[in-house]
C-alpha cells in the first residue's frame, strides 16, 4: 500500500444497529478502490470484514476489523465494528482511535435502537460523522422517512446532499443536490437527473444551503440579502459545518449492489477531518501534567493499542494507532504504563484477516506487531526520554455474570489462564473469583457476549468450559443470644481426647461481621487452649447450620470450661468449640441472609410502568424515579436472587434501549417460604453431590 502523509489519513469508525448492511457498504468501498478483486457476501461468510469463525457461523460482526484503502490519494481506514449491543467494547476501541464516524441506517427499518446507541457513543467521543442511508434497493425502503425518523431521533441538522433515485426495486442511483448531477453504477457513471425529482431536489437543497451557510458570517449575509451563493461556496461551507459538528450530512445507496458506495468514499476525503485537521491532542507527561502535542513525525512517539488478540500461529497480536512520532520495524518502545521496554519485530498494516509487511507506521496510521511482552490493551507506547501517556479506552461495566465450570480435570488446569487471555482479547469481559462463593465467574454484555467467550475459549485456547448461572451468596445469622456447652472425650486405650467449653453467641448489629473474646477465669481452660477454641469456632461458622452459608454478625465469648492434664488437647478443644458453636447456633432461632443491591434502571418514559411492575415481580422496594428528557431513572433495591438475569429481562422489555447499574447495598433476612425454598434447594445438592 502506498506511504502518504497523515494530511492524506481519514480513520473512520462504520457504526450501525445490527442487520443495517454496514459490512456489506465496506465490501462495496474496498472493492470500488481496488483493494479486493471481488465483493464478499455476509450470508456466505466471504467478507473481508467478518472471517472470525465465529462470525460467519452467526452471520454478524463481532470483532472491529481493520480495512485500509486508497481513494484519490487518501488512505482511508475504515474501521468495521459490530451492531450487536453485546459487543460494544469493540464500538469503543474503534470510536477511541477514528477522527471520524459513519453511521449506517437501514432504509427499511430506519433508525433502531442499535442506530440510537452508536450515535450517543459518536457524541460522547465529539467526532463528526456522516449517515449512509443503505439498502434502498430492499423492498420497503423509504428515503424520506427514514429522513424523517433521522431528524427526530438523532439530530434534526442531519441534512440530505444527496436525494435517491427511486427506491426497492427501482432504486438506480442518487442525485447530488449541490451541483444537481445524478450518479449509478459502479464504477461510477453520470446519469440524466430525472425531470420529476426538480421540485425535490431544489427544496432539499434550499435548505441545505440555508444551513450550511451560518458558519460563514460574510456569505450568511450575501445569501439574506438575495445575493449569488456559488457552488463552491456551498461545498466550502458544508465542509467547515461538518468538521464542526454543525451539520451531519445524508448519503444513501446500497452496498449489496455497490451503488453509491463510491460516492460515500468522495464524502470521507472531501468532508472528513484528517489526524491534522483534527489538531493537537493531549497526554500526560513523565511530570503528571497534560501537554499538547503536535501529531507530527518530529513530535515524541506516542501510539496507543487499541485491540489485542491471539492468533494460533503467530501469538499476541497488538493493533496501535500512532498519534505522534513514527513506530519503525526492528525497534524499541518504552511502555508507557507499565514502565518497560518492548521490543518491536515487523510492524504491519492490518487489512481484515490479512496484513502488508511495512517498514514504520508513521502519524495518524494504524498498525499492527505481534509478541509485545507485557502490553495490554489501553496502552500506550513512546519513548522513554519523553514518555507521553494517552487517554485510555472507557469500556462499559460488565451487565451480566455467569459462573464458569470446567468440563474435564484437563479443563480446570487450563481454564484460569485461558481466561484471562479471552478478556485480555476483549477488556469488556471481567473473570474474577467470587470470595463469598469461591466460583469463578465471566461477567460481559449479554448472552451472546458470554457465549461467544466461551466458544472462543475452546477454540484458541482448547479449554472447554460451562456457564450457569452464579450462586448467590447468602449468609446466617442469629436474632437470640443464648449459652451452649459442649464435651468431648474420647477414650481409644492410651491417651485419650479431653475438651470442654461453655460459650455465649448474642446477635450483632448488621454488618458487625464475626468478633470472639474469651472470658474464662481460674484457668478451667487453659490460655494455651484458647487459640484452638476460636479457631474450631471460625472454621465451624464458614457452614452454617440452616443451608451451610457462612454464619455472620455476631459474638462468641469462651466463658468456662473444664480440662485433663493428660488428656486434653489443641484437637479436642477445637472439636468441643465447633460441636458447642453448632448446638448454640441452632439454639439461637437462626434466620437466612439474603444481599440486597442497589439497582439504578434508565429506561424511556413508555417503558415505566413495565419497568415498575417487573421490579414488584421481583421483591424490589422502588424509592424514586427521577424524569429527564424522556428518559426515566428508576432507583430501587432488590435482592441479588431476583435479578441474576436482570440484564436479559431488561433488554426484553424495553426493546434493547433500557439501561441498568447494580451495587451491594446490605444483607437482610429472606422472607420465610423463600428461605425454606433456599434451604431444600441446599438439601438436594448436597445428596447429589
Amino acid at each position: 500500500m502506498q506511504q502518504t502523509g497523515p494530511d492524506k489519513i481519514r480513520n473512520v469508525a462504520l457504526l450501525s444497529h445490527s442487520g443495517s448492511g454496514k459490512t456489506s457498504l465496506a465490501e462495496a468501498m474496498l472493492f470500488d478502490a481496488g483493494a479486493i478483486s471481488r465483493m464478499g457476501n455476509v450470508a456466505d461468510g466471504t467478507t473481508t470484514s467478518d472471517y472470525d469463525p465465529d462470525e460467519i457461523k452467526h452471520k454478524i460482526s463481532i470483532n472491529l476489523t481493520i480495512l485500509p484503502l486508497n481513494w484519490k490519494n487518501t488512505k482511508i481506514n475504515l474501521i468495521d465494528t459490530p451492531g450487536y449491543p453485546d459487543f460494544v467494547g469493540e464500538v469503543k476501541s474503534a470510536l477511541r482511535v477514528s477522527e471520524a464516524a459513519i453511521v449506517v441506517v437501514c432504509a427499511a427499518s430506519g433508525v433502531e435502537v442499535g442506530t440510537e446507541q452508536v450515535w450517543g457513543y459518536a457524541s460522547e467521543a465529539k467526532i463528526p460523522r456522516l449517515i449512509f442511508m443503505s439498502k434502498m434497493d430492499r423492498e420497503n425502503a423509504n428515503f424520506a422517512l427514514t429522513l424523517e425518523q433521522i431528524q427526530s431521533k438523532l439530530n434534526t441538522r442531519c441534512l440530505p446532499i444527496q436525494i435517491p433515485i427511486g427506491s426497492q426495486k427501482e432504486f438506480k442511483g442518487v442525485v447530488d443536490i449541490i451541483a444537481k448531477k445524478a450518479y449509478a453504477g459502479a464504477p461510477v457513471k453520470e446519469i440524466e437527473v430525472p425531470a420529476s425529482m426538480a421540485a425535490d431536489i431544489d427544496s432539499a437543497r434550499d435548505k441545505l444551503i440555508e444551513a450550511v451557510v451560518e458558519i460563514d458570517d460574510e456569505i450568511m449575509t450575501r445569501y439574506l440579502d438575495g445575493g449569488e451563493i456559488t457552488t463552491e461556496e456551498i461545498y466550502k461551507c458544508l465542509k467547515a459545518s461538518t468538521l464542526q459538528g454543525g451539520i451531519i450530512p445524508v448519503l444513501a445507496g446500497s452496498g449489496l449492489t455497490n451503488n453509491g458506495a463510491a460516492m460515500l468514499l468522495d464524502a470521507i476525503v472531501e468532508y472528513l477531518p484528517s489526524p491534522v485537521t483534527a489538531g493537537s491532542f493531549k497526554a500526560v507527561n513523565a511530570s503528571g501534567a497534560e501537554e499538547e502535542v503536535k501529531p507530527a513525525a518530529e513530535s515524541p512517539l506516542a501510539a496507543l493499542v487499541f485491540k489485542t488478540t491471539t492468533d494460533p500461529h503467530v501469538g499476541k497480536v497488538s493493533f496501535f494507532r500512532v498519534y505522534s512520532g513514527v513506530l519503525s520495524s526492528n525497534s524499541q518502545v518504552w511502555n508507557v504504563n507499565k514502565a518497560a521496554v518492548e521490543r518491536i519485530g515487523q510492524v504491519s498494516v492490518p487489512r481484515g484477516k490479512s496484513q502488508e509487511t511495512v517498514n514504520q507506521v508513521i502519524t495518524g496510521d494504524i498498525g499492527l506487531v505481534v509478541k509485545l511482552a507485557s502490553t495490554a490493551s489501553g496502552d500506550t507506547l513512546g519513548v522513554k526520554e519523553h514518555p507521553l501517556k494517552l487517554a485510555s479506552i472507557q469500556y462499559l461495566a460488565p451487565i451480566l455474570n455467569k459462573a464458569v465450570h470446567p468440563k474435564s480435570k484437563a479443563d480446570l488446569d487450563k481454564m484460569s489462564s485461558g481466561l484471562a487471555r479471552i478478556c485480555e482479547e476483549d477488556p469488556s469481559l471481567k473473570a474474577q473469583r467470587e470470595a463469598d462463593t469461591g466460583e469463578l465467574t465471566l461477567g460481559g454484555m449479554g448472552d451472546t457476549h458470554l457465549d461467544i467467550a466461551a466458544s472462543r475459549l475452546q477454540r484458541k485456547f482448547a479449554v472447554e468450559v460451562l456457564l450457569d448461572v452464579p450462586r448467590v451468596p447468602f449468609k446466617e445469622t442469629i436474632t437470640v443470644p443464648v449459652e451452649a456447652e459442649y464435651k468431648h472425650k474420647k477414650q481409644t486405650g492410651g491417651h485419650g481426647q479431653y475438651g470442654h467449653v461453655v460459650i455465649k453467641i448474642e446477635p450483632l448489629p448488621p454488618s458487625g461481621g464475626f468478633e470472639f473474646e474469651s472470658k474464662v477465669v481460674g484457668g478451667s481452660v487453659p490460655r494455651n487452649f484458647i487459640p484452638a477454641v476460636e479457631k474450631g469456632i471460625k472454621e465451624a461458622r464458614v457452614e452454617g447450620v440452616i443451608a451451610g452459608f457462612p454464619a455472620v454478625d455476631m459474638k462468641v465469648t469462651l466463658i468456662d470450661g473444664s480440662f485433663h492434664p493428660v488428656d486434653s488437647s489443641e484437637m479436642a478443644f477445637k472439636i468441643a468449640s465447633a460441636q458447642a458453636f453448632k448446638k448454640g447456633m441452632s439454639d439461637a432461632s437462626p434466620v437466612l441472609l439474603e444481599p440486597i443491591m442497589n439497582i439504578t434502571v434508565t429506561v424511556p418514559d413508555s417503558f415505566t410502568g413495565d419497568i415498575i411492575g417487573d421490579l414488584n415481580t421481583k421483591r424490589s422496594h422502588v424509592s424514586g424515579m427521577n424524569p429527564s428528557q424522556g428518559m426515566n431513572v428508576i432507583q430501587a433495591q432488590a435482592p441479588l436472587a431476583e435479578i441474576l438475569r436482570y440484564a436479559i429481562d431488561l433488554r426484553s422489555m424495553t426493546q434493547g434501549r433500557g439501561t441498568f447499574t447494580v451495587g451491594f447495598s446490605h444483607y437482610q433476612a429472606a422472607p420465610a417460604p423463600i428461605a425454606q425454598k433456599i434451604v431444600a434447594q441446599h438439601k438436594s445438592a448436597a445428596q447429589h453431590e
